[in-house]
């Protein structure tokens, strides 16, 4: 009695496991399904070529789990972070138009850079240990900017939801419609996300057994479905164009000014990636726990993935890719279904990698409407924010302490506020403009380092 009752919790895959072939392949899809939307929103908000940023995507988590020797399960894809800059210096204006390649390439080459920051940030940490880089990144850091993330994107969830593009709040996407259909259309597509959105939290209370890992892609077929009666999803493209078609690659530009937009961004995705990271380490060893086996020491590998970061980024813009990071939407998935297998994700950067090339494919995915991804995101996006929160719990950090109130609650107040209050999430300041995420970083970082300074030599009490 007591082996069957512990059955349904050691269910799940620890890194170094493989589920069999067919389950791979299923399990693959649905990590693919869940980064398509960002990535590929990413291309469309920054002018770069849709296909060559998916193959860029997968390349890049390849390199990324061959550099970490197959212990790390990340994916990486393309990041919000960088967008601002990225389109500092593409002048990207129209959402879906891609810009010269002459731009593209510039931007490349202040990509690299970023990754040779990661690099550096990553050997740094691998020499001097990772209580170095606790120091300057405490779990109040590292949660509270995991928490900001996860609530940041919030809005872009809800208001995809009812058919508004991140960049034009307010403004109805779909202009052709008249104001009732309009309306009936925004009211079919909150039916698709709701139904998403209520057929994945269920899959993901109650399923047991393999179909416990496949809760997003059974809310996803469920919406998909739901939607095709609504009239939300339009087949006619899914055969347009040639069969098989080459991604658009081009070659990095040197150039000073993208160096300077876009080199300091990865400093400020550090700690995202290191609350990732963390976020990792709690929910793999849970798993480990569970299933009767010995500690993973993924935190303790934050170098390597740090590294890993930085190789992602310049492979990704060797051929055209925007800059990235691994994934909170993929790590979400990975905790709700316990399947965090190296080899999957490995596969699921080939599928990711074929989809670039195979037209009809992309297409298909395409025709998945945006209220159903949303629809999904709204769980994923709030997972990541509850892992913030996991990650302050699991670190016993003193909510009492007032030097972590203080650096806590600017953090939360500095990257909510910032995203929210400003157009594109960019503060105003000092006669330019900052991402509110990166803003939020920067100021925690340093506000905490000033008060540990100041607490120096002081007597415990």
């Amino acid at each position: 009695m007591q082996h069957n009752s512990r059955t349904p919790a050691e269910i799940g895959y620890l890194p170094d496991e493989t589920p069999s072939i067919g389950k791979l392949l299923v399990f693959a899809f649905q990590q693919v399904l869940v980064m398509f939307p960002a990535t590929v929103t990413v291309a469309l908000l920054t002018g770069f070529h849709v296909s060559t940023t998916i193959f860029a995507s997968g390349l890049a988590t390849l390199c990324f789990l061959l550099i970490t020797r197959g212990k790390i399960p990340l994916y990486y894809g393309s990041s919000f972070s960088y967008i601002a800059a990225i389109v500092g210096i593409t002048g990207a204006s129209q959402f879906g138009v891609t810009v010269a390649d002459n731009l593209i390439s510039q931007a490349q080459f202040g990509i690299i850079c970023s990754g040779l920051v990661s690099i550096v940030a990553g050997i740094i940490v691998s020499f001097f240990g990772i209580e170095s880089i606790e120091k300057v990144l405490p779990p109040t850091i590292t949660g509270s900017i995991a928490l900001v993330i996860g609530i940041s994107l919030a809005g872009t969830a809800m208001t995809s939801v009812a058919g508004y593009s991140s960049s034009q709040i307010g403004v109805v996407a779909d202009a052709v419609y008249t104001r009732g259909a309009l309306d009936a259309a925004s009211s079919n597509m909150w039916i698709a996300a709701l139904v998403t959105l209520l057929a994945t939290i269920v899959f993901s209370v109650y399923l047991k057994g393999v179909w416990s890992q496949l809760p997003i892609l059974l809310g996803i077929l469920t919406g998909y479905a739901v939607s095709i009666p609504l009239g939300l999803i339009d087949f006619t493209g899914l055969f347009s164009g040639s069969l098989i078609a080459v991604p658009h690659f081009t070659l990095p530009k040197v150039s000073g000014a993208a160096a300077l937009a876009i080199m300091p961004i990865a400093i400020a995705t550090i700690p995202e990636s290191t609350a990732h990271l963390f976020q990792l380490d709690i929910y793999v060893n849970d798993l480990a726990r569970r299933k009767g086996k010995g500690k993973y020491n993924i935190a303790d590998k934050l170098g390597l993935n740090l590294i890993g970061d930085g190789v992602g980024d310049i492979v990704s813009s060797l051929f055209g890719g925007p800059a990235g990071t691994n994934y909170g939407e993929n790590i979400s998935t990975m905790a709700i279904t316990r399947n965090f297998s190296c080899a999957m994700l490995a596969v699921a950067a080939v599928i990711a990698m074929i989809l670039s090339f195979f037209t009809p494919l992309s297409n298909l995915i395409n025709t998945v409407p945006s209220a159903v991804i949303n629809g999904a995101c709204i769980f994923l996006f709030g997972v990541i924010a509850a892992q913030g929160i996991a990650i302050m719990i699991n670190k016993k950090v003193d909510m009492f302490d007032a030097r972590n109130l203080a650096v806590i609650s600017t953090i939360l107040i500095i990257g909510l506020g910032g995203s929210f209050g400003f157009p594109g999430g960019m503060i105003p300041i000092f006669g330019g403009k900052m991402p509110a995420i990166a803003s939020a970083a920067i100021f925690g970082i340093a506000l905490n380092l000033l008060l540990s300074a100041r607490k120096k030599g002081v007597p415990a009490e």
